[in-house]
């Protein structure tokens, strides 16, 4: 029920776009006002989850170890799995930013039929999602060149090695193939594996299958159902530029792909994505364990009066004396 439900609201609100656009004639509402509204919802949500996150209370040094923790200047310790100053916290950060490397540690459990519990290496999940958020990353970019003219050169530059094999006219790129591949597998392996799939909930779901359906409509648009990019262009200048305009020409689909891309941005601070800001808040990633090297004081504790044994004696000596225990005072 959980994978028909996420299914169903995907179709949903890719059918509530083409017809709200084709037939409806409602352009204006899904070309302008629900675009500027995803994003401003996108900033305005994050920017809160950041800054709560930045306000919670961080006591104590608490980060995840993996390593030897610096010690006896004769012991090597890891510098980056274990960081003892601000510069190998910041590596570690950026290390599990931009390659994961904490999920490519990830290990795998399976009971063998004789009862024996065998642990093993799992690098599919960490291929996958690398996979994944790099291929993402590069389409943003060359989604870029939509927004601006003349386009940067940099950008130029990665589509065209994104589109170096130079298959079919006009060429594959390889993010689509990835990303629609990463996505699969992603998405397979909660369905197939029943342990996946008895945790794996429509928040964990829908954002892929959200996802998967943003890629698609985008590559529809660009092999079968090829829409007009000078009025693309046209569009999304006009939406940067805050002079917005609807030019004629393009069609339907091309507003089911804004939809999704809206309700993508929208849903985005509300959901397991905004992990994207939250890797860099953690305490337990960007702090420095040197725990040995300096005394930590919790800045939040409140002034306690010690209260000795002394002060105890005299605090209740009436009812000591009356329950005819000695005193150490006297």
């Amino acid at each position: 029920m959980k994978i028909v439900g996420s299914l169903a609201l995907v179709g949903v609100l890719a059918a509530l776009a083409f017809f709200g656009a084709a037939a409806a004639g409602l352009r204006g509402v899904f070309g302008i006002a629900v675009p500027y509204a995803a994003v401003v919802i996108f900033f305005v949500g994050l920017a809160v989850r950041v800054v709560g996150w930045g306000r919670s209370p961080v006591p104590f040094r608490i980060p995840t170890t993996s390593g030897q923790q610096r010690s006896l200047p004769w012991i090597r310790y890891a510098r980056l799995d274990n960081p003892s100053t601000a510069a190998g916290a910041t590596g570690r950060v950026l290390l599990e930013a931009l390659t994961f490397r904490s999920l490519f540690r990830n290990t795998r459990a399976r009971l063998r039929p004789d009862g024996t519990l065998v642990y093993g290496s799992d690098k599919w999940l960490w291929a996958g999602a690398l996979a994944f958020h790099w291929s993402l990353l590069v389409i943003l970019l060359r989604h870029f060149r939509f927004f601006v003219e003349p386009v940067p050169q940099p950008v130029a530059w990665i589509q065209s090695l994104d589109g170096f094999f130079q298959v079919g006219l006009p060429e594959i790129y390889l993010t689509n193939v990835v990303i629609v591949a990463a996505l699969g597998y992603l998405l397979l392996r909660r369905w197939i594996n029943p342990r996946l799939r008895y945790i794996s909930g429509v928040a964990d779901q829908f954002p892929l299958l959200l996802l998967l359906g943003v890629v698609t409509t985008g590559i529809l648009l660009r092999y079968v159902d090829k829409t007009d990019i000078v009025a693309v262009k046209e569009l999304a200048v006009s939406l940067v530029s805050f002079h917005p305009t609807v030019p004629q020409g393009i069609g339907a689909l091309f507003f089911v792909h804004l939809f999704l891309v809206s309700v993508l941005f929208a849903y985005f601070p509300f959901s397991k994505l905004s992990h994207m800001a939250g890797v860099f808040m953690s305490p337990t990633r960007n702090l420095a364990n040197n725990n040995r090297a300096s005394r930590h004081v919790n800045p939040w504790d409140h002034e306690v009066h010690p209260h000795t044994y002394r002060e105890w004696e005299e605090e209740f000596h009436d009812k000591i004396v009356a329950a005819g225990i000695p005193l150490d005072g006297e």
